[in-house]
């Protein structure tokens, strides 16, 4: 059975919100959907603009991220969630 290894790219709506807090809820929403949280880091965009970048891996079984996707968006503070990068880990 694989692994796949999802990259995510959470923009927020202001360069205000609390990235460290959509951070928790991001994490929270993973593992509630059987993935396991890996790595985050936040990313400089512009005018003071910061993403979250979240990187999961999860069974590949469960591997469709779009109901993630929509939870996330549903957040507060957020505009919008990319998927950035999907790979497949075997072993």
């Amino acid at each position: 059975m694989a692994v796949v290894i999802i990259k995510l790219k959470i923009m927020p709506d202001s360069p205000d919100a609390n990235l460290e807090t959509r951070k928790a809820d991001v994490f929270e929403l993973i593992t509630s959907m059987g993935g396991h949280p890996n790595h985050s880091e936040i990313q400089e965009v512009a005018f003071g603009l910061k993403a979250l970048l979240v990187n999961y891996s999860i069974d590949e079984n469960k591997g469709d991220t779009e109901p993630l996707e929509e939870a996330i968006a549903a957040l507060d503070d957020v505009q919008g969630v990319e998927v950035t990068s999907v790979s497949r880990a075997l072993g």
